[in-house]
């Protein structure tokens, strides 16, 4: 497993020199102030590798970019409406500038209108440390009384609906304000952040787009782009929906082993692959991590590795994010299989033998909290996280160890 860190760029809280102190082999990234849409040139790209690639004091880092976290997909896609044509042979090009500057995993999600949703970007929890947190019924109360989405009482559950009453009664101004800023947020760094009206906009164009029809949009992209992909030897790997079910009418995609089946299936290419998030598949008790690397393990090319911590049984629900061996995902099964995967990769001669992986978000803990880096990017939170996760890798890997992680028991 090649230990990678996500960094947003010169503008991060968290440098190159403490990616380099925290002991990474890689990196994520992306050009996050480049519009959705728009070609990654050349120069742009290298110029985040020169950046990636260089200490504060000017001297060579060691490190490169492994993984494009996200080349994002355009709503004009998702919904075939507008420039979608137009933005299919950009995301070719810019494809094209990543395969010759030799990055080789491209990361990208298909989620509708919004991408991860939370309800609080600093939720505390008893530790003093504070994480991100979605709360169902808060969720609710924004889309039914604050977005006032048509209709949206009936999507929740009775109970759910009445606490979303109850909650959004009690709110002052500058808390509604807040909860709407932090449902909208979206992806960390990205050159685009939603209005509220932006968001109505948007969901009104998806009137139309049903679960199925969107599934065949998703299923048309990659046709497109994924034979480009296998030219350039790159690796596609599609991110889960987060959180892993339906949000404000739309339907989502990607929440279960059965949707990255068909989706593998579909187009069926040494290309298209898989991101496994540990946390956002968590986040839905049905799906079975550790049995997914290992029913799936052959398309995995990046993970995410994470644990939420769910308050329910049900399948959409609330959840926070949790320490990283301390949610309801099990960590050190999800790694052993992880392991597997990678022997019998090594075993077929396959290139891609060490599959890149990251701690994925963590909380703030200590000094996290006057740094105010990205919400869900701490750099101490992180470390943590990369400490556990690193020493269960160090352990299911010693001489020792090796017929039970063969065995899986």
């Amino acid at each position: 497993m090649r230990q990678t860190w996500r960094w947003f760029g010169p503008k991060d809280l968290v440098s190159v020199d403490d990616m380099m102190q925290a002991g990474v082999e890689g990196v994520v990234s992306a050009l996050h102030h480049v519009p959705t849409g728009a070609v990654w040139t050349p120069e742009e790209i290298a110029q985040r590798q020169n950046e990636i690639a260089t200490r504060r004091d000017g001297s060579p880092s060691g490190l490169r970019w492994d993984v494009a976290e996200s080349l994002p997909v355009s709503e004009d896609i998702k919904k075939q409406k507008g420039a979608w044509r137009q933005h299919i042979d950009t995301y070719k090009t810019s494809l094209g500038h990543l395969a010759r500057a030799g990055v080789d995993t491209v990361c990208y999600n298909f989620m509708p209108v919004l991408d991860w949703t939370r309800t609080d970007l600093s939720w505390s929890v008893a530790s003093g440390a504070t994480c991100m947190r979605f709360d169902y019924a808060v969720f609710a109360a924004f889309d039914i009384f604050i977005l006032g989405r048509k209709g949206a009482a009936l999507d929740y559950p009775e109970e759910i609906a009445e606490q979303a009453d109850d909650l959004f009664r009690a709110m002052s101004e500058p808390q509604r304000d807040a909860l709407a800023k932090n449902v909208v947020f979206g992806l960390p760094g990205a050159a685009e952040h939603f209005s509220l009206d932006d968001v109505r906009m948007h969901l009104a164009e998806y009137d139309d787009v049903s679960h199925d029809r969107l599934r065949q949009h998703f299923v048309d992209f990659l046709s497109e782009v994924v034979p480009v992909a296998e030219k350039l030897g790159l690796r596609l790997c599609c991110h889960p929906d987060d959180p892993p079910f339906d949000l404000l009418g739309l339907p989502r995609v990607m929440s279960t082993e059965a949707d990255y089946r068909y989706m593998t299936e579909a187009v069926n290419s040494p290309a298209n692959g898989i991101t496994l998030c540990t946390g956002s598949l968590g986040a839905r008790p049905d799906n079975d991590l550790p049995g997914m690397m290992e029913r799936l393990g052959d398309k995995v090319h990046f993970l995410h590795l994470r644990n939420v911590k769910r308050d329910t049984a049900q399948l959409r629900g609330s959840f926070y994010e949790a320490e990283h061996l301390g949610g309801d995902t099990d960590m050190v099964a999800v790694i052993a299989a992880v392991l597997r995967e990678e022997k019998r990769r090594r075993q077929a001669g396959r290139s891609d033998a060490s599959i890149p992986m990251r701690p994925d978000h963590g909380q703030d803990i200590l000094d996290d909290h006057n740094r105010k880096a990205q919400p869900g990017y701490p750099a101490i939170g992180r470390l943590k996280g990369l400490a556990e996760l690193r020493g269960i890798m160090t352990a299911l890997s010693h001489p020792a160890m090796a017929g039970v992680v063969e065995s899986g028991k």
